[in-house]
């Protein structure tokens, strides 16, 4: 570090901390840091696609956070994924592009006064983001940072898919992402020629070679600096270490639905009684920090499949290492894919008026690994519809444990305390079941695996779902948007802190309500729309 004086200082080198480097860093009169708790994101596990799961399997790159024992999820503690590592959770997803419905953001205007994000109003952001794979049309932007394209994982399986569900009247739709989701497509992803093209490879990369953005790794950020209401830096730990950093414009804090919140209230900002029980000062009494935590579950139905995959037959040893060096090399293998190449949205109920439910074709199952008989024996062969609750009404929070920065915070999702997430997801299980017996489909299957035909009876379903049902990795709202007028509310809709100038949230913790589909892309999207602002205020 030359000096420790910046004009912003970005807590964060996740989707949002990335994206907003690369804006402001295009004004060159400014200086930037970038802090990340985590490492660099060279890794070759981060960046071929088909690795993912061993990234989630093994808790990889991510700070190992569980929640606590969920009250109505047989008190199971559920794993809550998070990156740690440049790029932060966009360096260790599942590569899913989708920006959920216009009506999410419209009802954010009706149900939360945030006129600024109607659907109209973050369309021009989503577009200034996107490479699209097909071009700009008058809802896909083709010259942004991020490149998306459609999965490209070829399996016969996801063609009888495709036919099952036109024959049980589901539509067929090109892109879910040009408004209309309501149907079945081809998934989007942030795959480019065979890699991950992650918030860092997008945003990032490009920033840093500016010359104005500086980015320290292994810094953790103790407080937000704060005198007289106004943020003047953070103080930080690295390698034994502490030290105040300035920042004379604004402090940004991109650290995450988990980290943002525990860091306002490290700093004196949360509710009041809360912060008093561990002894931290209060800055300013805001009871909304940490609260309105809420997530996606999914939850799979499973059958064995007769044959085997395309995928089983390159994971052989031997084939499996000329594929990779195909995908690291040339970008051409299997490797560089993800084997979900289809999606579908649908209604639990007929009488709503948008989807409420995503799904997903996994054409191999997770367990699948390099085998080479009779060495190491073959896995068995197996698919899945993984099914997405989209709209969950239940609400968590995120509290600290204590006022040490290094503890990891208490996570609470209460998933399922509210009863009408249960029955839109046992009308879940009974759709994937209904599309899994059906047609050409059908064909593929073995025999249901899990939950398995002893699971039949709205009890037993429900059963199921509490014992099995995980999170998506898609939490949000800890720290929401909303008028100052209401009690709960964090921030404004520049995502600027009630009572603290000079101090923003930005990620996905600003989100009032979580969209209809996976949330990297609606984060990058705020971060591109609130560096417009800023910079149209200099």
């Amino acid at each position: 570090m030359q000096n420790n004086s910046y004009d912003y200082i970005i807590v964060g080198a996740g989707s949002a901390g990335c994206a907003m480097a690369f804006r402001l860093g295009a004004n060159p009169d400014l200086k930037i840091l970038v802090l990340e708790a985590g490492g660099e994101d060279r890794s070759p596990m981060i960046k071929i696609p088909l690795t993912w799961g061993l990234i989630l399997k093994n808790r990889l790159y991510d700070w190992g956070y569980f929640t606590q024992s969920e009250p109505f999820m047989a008190q199971r503690e559920i794993e809550c994924a998070r990156g740690k590592v440049i790029g932060g959770s966009s360096s260790i997803n599942g590569m899913a592009y989708a920006r959920g419905a216009p009506e999410d953001y419209d009802a954010w205007e009706k149900d939360f006064g945030l006129s600024e994000w109607t659907y109209d109003k973050v369309l021009p952001f989503f577009k200034r983001s996107e490479n699209w794979q097909d071009g700009e049309n008058l809802k896909r932007g083709g010259a942004g940072p991020l490149f998306v394209s459609k999965m490209i994982y070829q399996d016969p399986l996801m063609d009888a898919f495709f036919e099952t569900t036109r024959d049980l009247g589901f539509p067929f739709i090109d892109d879910y992402n040009a408004g209309r989701m309501d149907g079945f497509s081809h998934m989007q992803t942030t795959i480019h020629q065979g890699k991950r093209w992650s918030a860092a490879s997008a945003y990032l990369y490009p920033s840093i070679a500016r010359g104005n953005v500086e980015v320290l790794t292994h810094v953790t950020v103790n407080k937000v600096k704060i005198k007289k209401g106004r943020a003047f830096g953070v103080e930080v730990s690295s390698a034994g270490n502490t030290q105040t950093l300035f920042a004379s414009r604004e402090v940004i804090v991109s650290a995450g639905v988990i980290n943002s919140p525990q860091l306002l209230m490290l700093s004196g900002i949360g509710e009041e009684q809360s912060l008093k029980k561990h002894d931290i000062r209060v800055e300013v009494d805001l009871p909304g920090v940490g609260k309105n935590l809420h997530d996606h579950l999914v939850c799979d139905v499973r059958w064995k499949r007769k044959g085997n995959g395309p995928l089983f037959d390159v994971l052989r040893f031997d084939k499996i290492l000329l594929d990779l060096l195909r995908t690291v090399f040339w970008g051409s293998g299997l490797s560089g894919q993800v084997p979900a190449g289809a999606v579908g949205h649908v209604k639990s109920n007929e009488s709503l008026k948008l989807p409420d439910l995503q799904l997903i074709l996994a054409a191999a199952p997770m367990t699948a690994g390099p085998y080479l008989a009779p060495f190491v024996k073959p896995y068995l062969d197996a698919y899945a519809l993984k099914g997405v609750f989209l709209t969950p009404q239940s609400r968590g929070e995120v509290k600290l444990s204590d006022r040490n920065p290094n503890s990891k915070p208490l996570i609470i999702q209460n998933f399922l305390s509210n009863s009408d997430d249960t029955l839109a997801l046992r009308e879940m299980i009974k759709i994937m079941r209904r599309i899994g017996g059906s047609g050409a489909f059908a064909q593929f299957s073995d025999g249901e695996i899990f939950p398995g035909p002893s699971i039949a009876s709205d009890e037993e379903i429900d059963g199921f779902i509490a014992k099995n049902a995980i999170t998506l990795h898609h939490p949000v709202g800890t720290c929401r948007m909303g008028q100052e007028s209401d009690p709960m509310a964090v921030l404004n809709s520049d995502m600027e802190v009630f009572g603290v100038d000079g101090l923003r949230v930005v990620d996905g913790s600003a989100m009032p309500r979580v969209v209809r589909g996976p949330v990297n892309a609606p984060i990058m999207m705020m971060a591109e729309k609130v560096s417009d602002r800023i910079l149209s205020r200099i």
